[in-house]
């Protein structure tokens, strides 16, 4: 296991010793994350507000049931995941507002960050056209950076179950995003000759 992993279950063990700063510890550790995630499945700041809440109120009730046999975290953001589950059956499909565009972050990968901007707003729209499960996967692996194994742990599904989710929901949101930009391999390059 690692140091963070060590650190969490000293914090839960002390936690429920009935030392609440551990707690406070432990939830200071991991809500920026788990506010990321919450924002990322439910686009709407208000309601990723309130779902980590949401999680963190159930983790204060529910520790004892987290086993040392999986990292914290993984534990933890499957009960993220769930609570933003929960949300989205409760809203069924209410359309969420958009983040104002100052919160925008743009696509590492783009050239361009007015390119990368201007693409974002598509790309949410594509990501709404999921079902929760693959939209949860996309989450977790493309946008929060977790190993397959890391999704597949969180999720409770066998890593081929993961594997296939991508699979799907990234082929989904090809057909969905169409052709946005011209790859570099047809892209044809002025170079002023003739």
């Amino acid at each position: 296991m690692t140091d963070r992993t060590d650190l969490d279950i000293a914090l839960i063990d002390r936690y429920l010793s009935g030392d609440i700063d551990a707690f406070n510890e432990l939830m200071d550790a991991h809500e920026d994350r788990v506010f990321a995630i919450c924002l990322r499945i439910l686009r709407n700041r208000e309601a990723a507000l309130d779902a980590t809440q949401d999680t963190f109120l159930t983790v204060f009730r529910k520790a004892d049931r987290y086993k040392a046999t999986a990292a914290f975290s993984t534990w933890l953001y499957r009960v993220t995941v769930n609570t933003c589950y929960d949300y989205l059956r409760k809203e069924k499909r209410k359309r969420a507002d958009r983040l104002p565009e100052t919160h925008d972050i743009a696509d590492p990968t783009s050239q361009d960050e007015f390119e990368a901007v201007d693409v974002r707003p598509q790309i949410e729209v594509a990501l709404d056209t999921l079902s929760p499960e693959f939209k949860a996967a996309v989450v977790l692996v493309d946008l929060e950076g977790m190993s397959i194994e890391q999704a597949s742990d969180t999720l409770e599904v066998p890593t081929g179950t993961i594997k296939s989710r991508l699979f799907r929901a990234r082929k989904q949101l090809s057909q969905s995003l169409g052709n946005l930009r011209p790859s570099n391999e047809h892209r044809i390059e002025d170079t002023g000759e003739s």
